[in-house]
């Protein structure tokens, strides 16, 4: 069930909080609903992996039990590891695998393991609790509204990647306490923006991404070709998730619940640090609190810090998906905030304000390459025909025939404003708003009834 579909936004969603605030005046209650609807949502796409997720909430919860104030090290131990070892096994053993056997000259046979759709998001919450709890930061949760913490249907699948201090004590507060009509239609207003980023800009700038990229495998592609290619992919991902959490978020404040911000005008940053202070902040603070400050940080001199990056980025991207083109990804990464840590200590001067929100722009753009490839080999078609001006080709087939999507984009991503800035902090006095908004909404669940529904990027990771 997709948040894009008209069975979830026309059927699922009203059903849902409609029950929600029918037994509001239980907590017990209306908590458990969630939990069930959350359920049937994630066992809508495969019923077989209802277990895997319960199993994982129960087994975790009790490990978190087991873990008192002062500290269990075995329970904590043996929760991340149990946590790591259904992510590896899902997730990662045809990779490794694979990648064994190409190192012993060998073919792998792929197991075609099924891949439970949002485990490295419900698996990074959980570890996340257990190591607050370990470190005695975090308190020890009831199963319900431990339960409902890790399967709140919002943000399941695709995040934000939420703490527990973020989500379970707000569950405390009453669903009819004041604020109720703002908090419906601040909410309204941020799944309406979602939704249209994702049909509006990311779908069609995959139309024009998926072709180009797939020409790169097969072959040469033109210069032109390939930065419209690699600008629309740009966008495609931005709008794609930036769009998932907007609708998460909104739909969580609809039900009274505020999720964390994921995204901030990413494409407006003007380092590779502060593009991560930016991008998908949830998994930056996660990647920061759980591995970065843990392996030495800043604090211990410039060589441990260049160590801690660069792990904490090829983590980061082994976590995006299983394949070396994202490992090398987060590497690229990790080296960028490298060279920007030591730049920020030992340069003499700083470079203008224009010319590093292009340079970052670029560094970002050439990174999206190697996320986007299906192989090194479509990677460095997409790469050689960018940069190597010595056999430049400045044709342009017809996939690149409708710029005008990538040019409101641009005009969205760099100069309007934040969806939170819209949604949350606008003043609604005006009556044509909700008349515009319910135009926007209208026609997105017209478009989502097209029989097209294009899954959102990060369902795959």
């Amino acid at each position: 069930m997709l948040f894009n579909s008209q069975g979830f936004l026309l059927l699922f969603l009203p059903v849902v909080l409609g029950g929600y605030y029918v037994f509001a005046g239980s907590r017990p209650v209306r908590e458990w609903l969630l939990i069930a609807a959350s359920f049937f949502f994630y066992g809508y796409w495969d019923y077989r992996l209802i277990p895997l997720l319960a199993v994982s909430i129960v087994a975790n919860w009790l490990f978190a039990k087991a873990i008192r104030a002062e500290g269990s090290k075995a329970a904590f131990v043996c929760g991340v590891a149990l946590n790591l070892g259904v992510i590896g096994v899902f997730k990662y053993a045809d990779f490794l695998a694979g990648s064994l056997a190409w190192v012993l000259g060998e073919v792998h046979s792929p197991w075609n393991i099924v891949l439970p759709l949002g485990i490295s998001f419900f698996t990074f919450q959980q570890i996340s609790y257990l190591a607050d709890r370990y470190r005695g930061e975090a308190p020890e949760y009831g199963f319900r509204e431990y339960a409902l913490y890790i399967s709140f249907f919002p943000q399941l699948i695709a995040g934000p990647i939420v703490r527990h201090n973020e989500l379970i004590p707000q569950l405390d507060a009453s669903p009819f306490r004041e604020g109720l009509y703002e908090r419906l239609s601040r909410g309204v207003t941020l799944l309406t923006i979602g939704l249209a980023k994702k049909v509006f800009i990311a779908d069609v700038a995959a139309r024009i991404a998926d072709p180009l990229f797939q020409a790169a495998g097969k072959g040469a592609i033109s210069t032109i070709d390939a930065w419209v290619g690699v600008l629309a992919f740009t966008f495609q991902i931005y709008f794609d998730f930036s769009g998932y959490s907007d609708m998460a978020i909104g739909m969580a404040l609809m039900f009274g619940l505020a999720l964390p911000i994921n995204f901030n005008v990413p494409y407006r940053a003007i380092s590779i640090r502060d593009f991560w202070r930016r991008w998908h902040m949830t998994l930056s603070h996660f990647l920061r609190d759980y591995l970065y400050i843990p392996l030495g940080g800043a604090r211990q001199g410039m060589a441990v810090q260049a160590l801690a990056l660069t792990t904490t980025m090829f983590l980061g991207g082994l976590w995006h998906g299983a394949a070396w083109t994202f490992v090398a990804w987060g590497l690229l990464h990790g080296a960028g905030l490298v060279i920007h840590a030591w730049w920020s200590r030992l340069a003499a001067f700083r470079l203008p304000a224009v010319a590093a929100w292009a340079l970052t722009m670029v560094f970002v753009m050439t990174g999206w390459v190697l996320f986007r490839a299906e192989s090194f080999g479509e990677a460095h078609a997409m790469l050689q025909a960018m940069y190597d001006l010595t056999s430049a080709d400045f044709s342009m087939s017809k996939y690149g025939a409708n710029p005008a999507i990538l040019g409101l984009a641009a005009a969205v991503a760099i100069a309007g404003p934040s969806s939170q800035s819209f949604a949350l902090e606008r003043d609604y006095a005006r009556g044509w708003s909700g008349s515009v908004l319910a135009t926007v909404l209208a026609l997105c669940i017209i478009m989502s009834g097209s029989g097209v529904h294009p899954e959102f990027i990060y369902f795959q990771f």
